[in-house]
């Protein structure tokens, strides 16, 4: 039966992309692993492969075309042993989402007629990229890179039994190099099993335990509301991260100076006591004002460029989290700031917040250095582009002028939106965001 050649997905965003070369031609022959096209995106070319053997019995976009659709047909197979004439015949037309140029007149010519019954199934494809985005058709093939394949091969394992954890199941490098650590310690790699969803039903996780063994805990409302919008972020934001060191020695040292100088109130308590989260805060604020390309939020039709730093602060509280928001942080003093957070931290743990008092914001701030953490990731918060995640403060070793001191250091991770911000533009960020940690008094200029 005839199988339909698809354009591949070379990514999990692509929609669209350029037929650049094609490196068969009508009549050629082909076997599993052959590279029969390139195909362009607006980054990469990436060469795609054949899947199954066969003829191919017809061209339906020409090279040159583009924006070709993800899934459009492009050329159809003539599997072993058809008549290649009649799978020509039979061959389905691209829809009008093939691409801006017509195709040749040939093509134009097919039958507009309902296929046959030796017509290509839609649901088939013979293709797949020569990348992470190989397309599986569900029929009992072995989808598998050709990297993956020569290793398997030249370690003596039986690539039908490898799981593939690629995209839509298909085995990838790091599958072989798993199952031959599994072969080296003497356990097999098993025969592959359905993959799992990225959830798992009650009813599976509830299996896998004791009966007795645990308590059901039902969500709320913020866990689950929590759940879904990182489960989304992870999932649609590509995310990048950037990671420096702070030398605070300088910022500390402000800091116990201003809160010494703080006044008082009629009861002899200061009116304010900075923390170094409020440093932080400013600080990420102006960073953003000083890199406007960075204070963005990505939307399909174009990008927000926002006019001021709308800083959230994470804040713990049972159950869950909450970032409250600093609005036009980089117009605010230290104390202004500091104590706005107080605020919104007592009311955000007492569930008191407004929804505009919690709801958009341009970045965010989460700070784990108090619990002792001196570094990790944090998930972007859409609509944001970026979110800072800060360790915690210590004295650690460092080099300066050819001499070995002990300096306060933090260190700092930006969580990136690739869509809105490449990788120079978040260095730029990440490093004006540490000129100012480190020299306090430049937040003010």
């Amino acid at each position: 039966m005839p199988i339909n050649i698809l354009m591949p997905a070379l990514s999990p965003t692509m929609e669209k992309g350029n037929l650049a070369k094609w490196l068969k031609k009508e009549g050629d022959k082909v076997k599993s692993g052959d590279v029969i096209a390139e195909i362009e995106t607006d980054k990469a070319t990436m060469e795609v492969e054949a899947i199954d053997e066969g003829t191919i019995a017809k061209i339906l976009v020409p090279e040159g075309t583009q924006d070709v659709a993800v899934n459009d047909v492009i050329a159809v197979l003539a599997g072993e042993g058809e008549d290649v004439a009649a799978a020509s015949t039979g061959a389905a037309r691209p829809g009008p989402s093939a691409g801006q140029h017509k195709a040749p007149e040939k093509a134009a010519a097919a039958p507009a007629q309902a296929p046959a019954p030796s017509a290509p199934k839609a649901d088939l494809t013979a293709a797949a990229p020569v990348g992470p985005a190989a397309r599986g058709n569900g029929h009992g093939r072995v989808f598998s890179s050709p990297l993956a394949r020569r290793l398997a091969k030249d370690a003596g394992i039986e690539i039908a039994r490898i799981v593939g954890t690629g995209p839509h199941g298909r085995i990838i490098a790091r599958d072989v190099e798993q199952a031959k650590e599994q072969v080296k310690s003497g356990k097999a790699p098993e025969a592959p099993t359905p993959a799992i969803a990225p959830t798992m039903s009650d009813k599976q996780v509830l299996a896998l335990f004791e009966p007795g063994s645990y308590d059901i805990i039902p969500h709320d409302g913020m866990r689950r509301t929590i759940a879904q919008r990182l489960t989304a972020s992870i999932q649609s934001v590509p995310h990048f991260y950037l990671t420096i060191d702070c030398d605070i020695g300088k910022l500390l040292a402000a800091r116990e100076e201003v809160n010494a100088a703080a006044p008082k109130d009629k009861e002899k308590k200061p009116l304010y006591k900075l923390s170094v989260n409020d440093f932080i805060i400013k600080a990420m604020a102006v960073a953003l004002q000083k890199n406007p390309n960075c204070n963005v939020s990505w939307t399909d039709s174009g990008m927000l460029k926002h006019h001021h730093s709308d800083v959230g602060v994470a804040v713990a509280m049972p159950g869950g989290l909450i970032t409250p928001i600093i609005r036009k942080a980089e117009t605010k003093t230290l104390s202004a700031i500091s104590s706005e957070m107080k605020d919104f931290a007592a009311r955000a743990r007492a569930r008191k917040l407004k929804p505009e008092e919690y709801q958009g914001g341009t970045t965010a701030v989460s700070n784990l250095g108090m619990f002792g953490i001196s570094h990790f990731t944090a998930v972007i918060n859409p609509p944001h582009a970026t979110i800072l995640a800060v360790g915690a403060s210590e004295e650690r070793t460092v080099v300066k002028g050819g001499k070995i001191e002990i300096a306060h250091m933090m260190s700092v991770t930006l969580s990136c939106d690739h869509r809105a911000i490449d990788g120079a533009l978040g260095a730029e960020l990440i490093g004006t965001f540490k000129q100012l940690i480190e020299n306090p008094v430049m937040m003010m200029v």
